[in-house]
């Protein structure tokens, strides 16, 4: 299969059943939308798919939605699941491409190198005609581990000290009224607005109408147009992680493959009473 981030559904439809392809539904909703991604799971997903719960296999010592756990704690669920680092992971989700990519990121974070992202998700998978399946979750439990690569995650003070450093690009992920501060947070307690100097790529931009990735030039035009250069260090946030995940995925389409994700995103940022905030346009 594939070495690189995304995988067609043609693909993996050739390669279903093989005893080394392990496939993950990461569906995902925001709480607002109150849709519990594993009640689809049930209702259908991709034949042998398990269902990887982001807000589950989260640290639980933290208020902070869906953050990394630590790696023994990632390393059970892994296992409860079925996936070990030696296996070929393909991650999909409902919408198209939302928040498999956060999938995608965790594991590479945790040490799977051979994590790939379903192009279009369930919805290409639907469209195509191929099979469908229901009913819950079977994994078949495997020994596995987890190693975390602190190169791909940053922490608030890391971030502070990123602001510093004229070379470093925060993009947030964010819809351009958060961004602005315009637009109130869904999430309550949190300011509005962005951080000092960050760029402001909503992650829908790098999305096309059917719910795949964008092309590689139209990708590079998007960041382009958002002011971002892809020879400079890049670190990625949006609100909670997970959209952020989907700007380092179409990054890593483009050849800039170890970016950085900021796991408390605005969440954290926004919530905190002495981070600075800037409303309304960014001033680098």
């Amino acid at each position: 299969m594939e070495t690189g981030p995304l995988v067609s559904v043609d693909r993996l439809a050739q390669r279903l059943g093989d005893p080394d392809l392990r496939v993950v539904d990461a569906t995902w909703y925001m709480p607002a939308e109150q849709r519990p991604g594993l009640e689809e799971f049930r209702q259908g997903h991709i034949p042998g798919a398990v269902f990887f719960d982001i807000d589950l296999i989260s640290d639980r010592d933290t208020d902070l939605p869906h953050m990394l756990p630590p790696e023994a704690a990632f390393a059970a669920a892994a296992s409860q699941l079925g996936l070990g680092p030696s296996h070929q992971i393909v991650v999909y989700d409902g919408q198209g491409i939302f928040s498999s990519p956060r999938v995608w990121w965790s594991l590479r974070v945790m040490g799977f190198d051979k994590v790939a992202v379903l192009d279009g998700g369930l919805k290409a998978w639907r469209a195509a005609g191929l099979p469908i399946e229901t009913g819950d979750p079977a994994p078949t439990p495997v020994e596995s581990a987890a190693r975390l690569r602190p190169h791909l995650v940053r922490s608030l003070d890391d971030v502070r000290q990123a602001l510093d450093d004229p070379e470093l690009q925060i993009v947030d992920a964010r819809p351009s009224g958060r961004f602005l501060g315009e637009v109130p947070e869904p999430r309550p307690g949190l300011r509005g607005g962005h951080m000092p100097g960050a760029c402001n790529l909503p992650w829908s931009a790098v999305i096309a109408p059917d719910g795949t990735l964008r092309a590689p030039d139209e990708l590079r035009g998007a960041f382009a147009v958002a002011g971002v250069n892809l020879e400079r260090p890049i670190i990625t946030t949006c609100g909670s992680g997970v959209s952020a995940a989907v700007l380092a995925l179409a990054l890593a389409r483009l050849g800039v493959d170890q970016v950085p994700i900021y796991d408390g995103s605005w969440s954290e940022w926004g919530g905190h009473p002495d981070t600075p905030v800037v409303v309304g346009p960014s001033a680098r």
